[in-house]
């Protein structure tokens, strides 16, 4: 628990920085960051997260929280409610389901154009993306961040991954390779200069 606390403490120092909020020395590259913890530290991570933003905003840092679980949830019900899928998850195989639920959370049609709605209307210095593991497998991570380059560009993105992230590839949870993604920084490799 003490790496957690220390893993948070860093993410503050660097996030609050005026370096990281003016997006300097990215050599070019869009501002999206990841900070990656251990699946089993989900719940904990959630809490601390809800700190950070918390002393984030204590400290004159506004923080848009994109939760992915959440912004699927908020879609599901606006085409149905939740009964609905629960009625094709039931009626049908799991494939079947899998395609229905992808369907519904439409990338491009839906999911960004709802996020970019969200942006637009938030004054938010930095963006966190969580709920990620608990959108698997209907959403993929690395899908996101590849669409998310067009939209979240006004400001830092820092993605909160449960698994591991070396610079090149995401395994989800410690377990699943995702596709490689060579576009974030690594948080735990970004010292903080205030």
């Amino acid at each position: 628990m003490e790496s957690l606390t220390h893993k948070f403490d860093h993410l503050f120092k660097v996030i609050s920085s005026s370096n990281f909020l003016k997006k300097e020395s990215l050599g070019g590259e869009i501002p999206f960051f990841i900070s990656s913890y251990k699946a089993e530290e989900e719940v904990a991570c959630r809490e601390e997260i809800r700190l950070l933003k918390k002393k984030l905003e204590n400290k004159g840092v506004p923080i848009l929280e994109l939760n992915l679980y959440e912004l699927a949830c908020e879609i599901l019900e606006s085409k149905g409610g939740m009964e609905r899928m629960f009625k094709v998850e039931k009626a049908k195989s799991k494939d079947k389901f899998l395609s229905a639920l992808q369907s519904s959370l439409n990338m491009h049609q839906v999911l960004m154009p709802l996020i970019k709605q969200k942006i637009e209307s938030n004054n938010a210095k930095v963006y966190f993306l969580t709920g990620i593991g608990l959108v698997f497998p209907f959403i993929r991570s690395h899908n996101v961040l590849n669409n998310l380059q067009n939209i979240a560009k006004e400001a830092p993105t820092v993605a909160f991954f449960p698994g591991d992230y070396n610079g090149h590839t995401l395994n989800l949870f410690g377990l699943l390779k995702d596709d490689n993604y060579y576009r974030a920084f690594n948080m735990d490799k970004i010292e903080a200069k205030i």
